[in-house]
C-alpha cells in the first residue's frame, strides 16, 4: 500500500485570520486519526502554496496525495486553476499519484450539517428528528 498524505486545499486571503477555521479542521483530522499525515495548502495570498507542500510531502516518501478543496462549490478555481496545478505535480513527479477530491461544500454530509446550523438558528425543529436545534 502507498503512503498517502492529505492536502487540505483553500483559497487564501490577506488576514491570516481567515484561515484558522482550516487549521482547525486540519487540527481535527490529526486528532481523530494521528496516522494520517494532513496539510494545509493555498491558492494564493498565503503559504504554502500547493507546489510546495506536495513537494514536501514526496520528500517525506508519500507516493499518493489526496487533495480536499476547502471550498463551498466547484468554480472556477476548482475547474480550470487546481486541475492546471495537478497537471503541473503530475508532469513534475510521474510517480506519484495526485487525486482532487469534490469541494468539501458540496459533500452530502457538509451540506446537511450546514443545514442543521441553518435550521437550528432559527429554533424550529427538525422534523427528520423531532429535536429542536439551537445555533451557537
Amino acid at each position: 500500500m502507498s503512503k498517502t498524505a492529505l492536502i487540505l486545499f483553500a483559497h487564501g486571503a490577506r488576514d491570516p485570520q481567515w484561515a484558522d477555521p482550516m487549521r482547525r479542521v486540519c487540527a481535527a483530522v490529526s486528532d481523530r486519526s494521528p496516522e494520517v499525515r494532513v496539510e494545509l495548502a493555498f491558492l494564493e495570498f498565503m503559504p504554502p502554496d500547493l507546489r510546495t507542500c506536495a513537494e514536501a510531502l514526496l520528500a517525506d516518501d508519500f507516493e499518493r496525495i489526496i487533495v480536499l478543496p476547502m471550498f463551498i462549490a466547484r468554480g472556477g478555481h476548482l475547474r480550470r486553476d487546481l486541475p492546471a496545478l495537478l497537471d503541473e505535480l503530475r508532469d513534475r513527479h510521474p510517480r506519484a499519484c495526485f487525486e482532487q477530491a469534490s469541494a468539501i461544500g458540496e459533500v452530502e454530509t457538509v451540506v446537511q450539517a450546514m443545514a442543521l446550523h441553518a435550521l437550528g438558528l432559527t429554533g424550529i425543529p427538525d422534523a427528520n428528528s423531532g429535536v429542536e436545534r439551537r445555533g451557537r
